[in-house]
């Protein structure tokens, strides 16, 4: 195995880059963005494949071996599953895997498969299909249940569904979401809404993991599940007898900052080496402007310095975001 030469100041081992091949999404989900195309950043402005390969090639090199695909939805950028192909080829690299609100997934579920995917995780906030309209904008339900349901029939394994929970938006539904793992060998995961400095929800809207969880064990006793990877930022748990398993992400009320080893690359060419902070290394105009590869090395090192001890949400807002979630890559 490569050893790992991206090491913070507090021990931590950075292996996992999460890169956000777009900030353009097909839906409007309320806690996220709005439809101002004007936000979106300029075609010039987002890297290119070839130059995110470039980065993830040099990030293999200093022991990068995790790569998740975001977006926005990576889908909506043309020629993505190309991208994908090219990213499982390279040396090193044993763990792909892609986030996405399942819309456009149904037709690339065959290409994923043939470059060696099989983790998917999937953004879906509602079980009824007129909520479900009313938290993204769109009326595209039944698709993308469609799409979940061809994901676990074409073999994925595991398939996490992700459950933004928001106080009198969806937490009604709650249980029949864990209630799902007795029928399908989902993974649903419900996540503590994380406002942004620009477009948030009331912060009456937030609901933690304690007060899910108590939601989710009206159903029955949850069991733990052991895990090895003490960097999995869910806790995790299932029903006696389900098929699916239950976790709890909880970025606002329990920090999992002492497992992370994390980095995030935009598109728009910034490492970030923490979701909540708003430190990050402009990595794509030095390289436009000619650095070698082991320069790059240096940048990657520069934002791994920058990587706090535990969230550095930007107090300046409120406990926010620093950005637009779809910007961010998250």
């Amino acid at each position: 195995m490569k050893p790992n030469l991206l090491t913070d100041r507090f021990g931590r081992h950075l292996s996992y880059l999460r890169v956000s091949v777009t900030d353009r999404c097909n839906l409007n989900c309320l806690y996220c963005r709005r439809w101002d195309f004007s936000e979106y950043f300029p075609s010039s402005e987002i890297l290119s494949y070839e130059e995110m390969l470039r980065l993830i090639h040099i990030g293999a090199g200093l022991g990068i071996t995790k790569i998740r695909i975001t977006g926005g939805e990576p889908f909506v950028r043309k020629d993505a599953c190309s991208f994908i192909d090219r990213v499982a080829a390279f040396d090193g690299i044993s763990d792909i895997s892609v986030t996405t609100n399942g819309l456009l997934l149904g037709r690339y579920l065959d290409r994923l498969r043939q470059a060696g995917i099989r983790r998917l995780n999937i953004s879906l906030d509602s079980l009824k299909r007129e909520k479900y309209r009313l938290i993204t904008g769109r009326d595209v339900f039944h698709t993308v249940w469609d799409n979940i349901m061809a994901a676990l029939d074409a073999g994925f394994d595991p398939v996490k569904v992700n459950v933004v929970v928001m106080r009198e938006v969806n937490d009604d539904e709650i249980s029949r979401f864990a209630d799902l793992t007795f029928r399908f060998p989902l993974h649903i995961r419900f996540i503590e809404y994380m406002p942004s400095c620009k477009y948030h929800l009331d912060s009456y809207r937030q609901m933690f993991t304690p007060e899910i969880r108590e939601r989710v064990e009206a159903n029955g006793a949850l069991i733990p599940i052991e895990t090895a990877d003490s960097s999995n930022i869910a806790h995790r748990f299932k029903y006696h007898g389900a098929k699916g398993e239950i976790g709890f992400i909880s970025p606002m009320s329990s920090h999992f900052c002492a497992a992370c080893n994390r980095l995030r690359l935009t598109a728009d060419g910034m490492l970030r080496p923490c979701l909540l902070s708003d430190r990050f290394v402009n990595i794509k105009t030095p390289m436009r402007n000619g650095l070698t590869d082991r320069e790059i090395e240096g940048l990657f090192h520069l934002a791994v310095l920058y990587k706090p001890r535990s969230s550095g949400i930007n107090q300046a807002c409120g406990a926010r975001l620093p950005e637009l979630m779809s910007a961010i890559g998250g």
